[in-house]
Formats: structure tokens, sequence, C-alpha cells
């Protein structure tokens, strides 16, 4: 069982957008800066015209760990804690966990897409390879 995350104004979105099958990432309306995780500043250029904005939910993995230790028994191991850089900005970077193939097979930039794990309120980006 994946925790549920403390849901903010800053970012309600950004849990919240997988009820609809969509990952909201924040994005500067000035500069057009994509930022996480979600600011009420735009990390680039300080504008405050900043909102959530769909992104595709296709990505790459920037790197990654095994996790073999059963820290909670609701957790089964072994379980992959990612970072994944989106496709519409290599800098945009999420940690999350990578399911539907044997962790042993995750390697460092492959490219995989968004899915959603339903919890409490918030619905967590978890990514899965892409079929090729």
């Amino acid at each position: 069982m994946l925790p549920i995350p403390l849901i903010t104004a800053d970012n309600e979105a950004f849990w919240t957008g997988g009820r609809d099958g969509r990952l909201l990432i924040a994005r500067c309306s000035d500069c057009g800066s994509y930022s996480h995780p979600p600011t009420p500043r735009c990390s680039a250029c300080f504008g405050q015209n900043v909102g959530p904005v769909p992104v595709s939910g296709r990505g790459r993995v920037h790197s990654f760990t095994v996790n073999r230790q059963q820290w909670s028994p609701e957790l089964e191991v072994p379980y992959v804690i990612a970072i994944v850089e989106l496709d519409e900005d290599p800098a945009v970077r999420i940690f999350s966990n990578i399911v539907g193939c044997p962790a042993d097979e995750v390697v460092i930039g492959m490219p995989v897409e968004v899915e959603f794990v339903h919890r409490g309120d918030a619905f967590l980006p978890v990514f899965r390879p892409v079929d090729a």
C-alpha cells in the first residue's frame, strides 16, 4: 500500500488529476517553464502566473533503486523507486514507482508511461514500461 500524500492548495491538481487520467504539472504561462514539485511561483522567471497543465504522462527512467527489504507488511518486495524525467521537459523529474514489470528488468533510459493508483483522495502517479 502506498502512503496517502498530504494534499494542499499548491499540489492538489498534481495529486487529483489522475481522477480524470491526466498527469498535471505546474507550468508558467509567462515563460512556459514547467516546475515540479508544484509551487505558486515560477522557478525560472519568478512569475506568479503558474497553473497546472496536462502533460503526456510519458517519460524515461532517469535513475532508480530496487528495494528488497520489507519495511512494512503492506509493501510487497521487491519494488522499484525511480526518478522519471518527463518527455515535455527532461528537467522535470518525478519520484515514483515502476510497475508492470519485474524489478530486475528496469533500466536507466527505459521509456515509461503514467498510470494512477487511487488512495484516499489522491491518485498517485506510477509508471509502467511503454509497450514496444
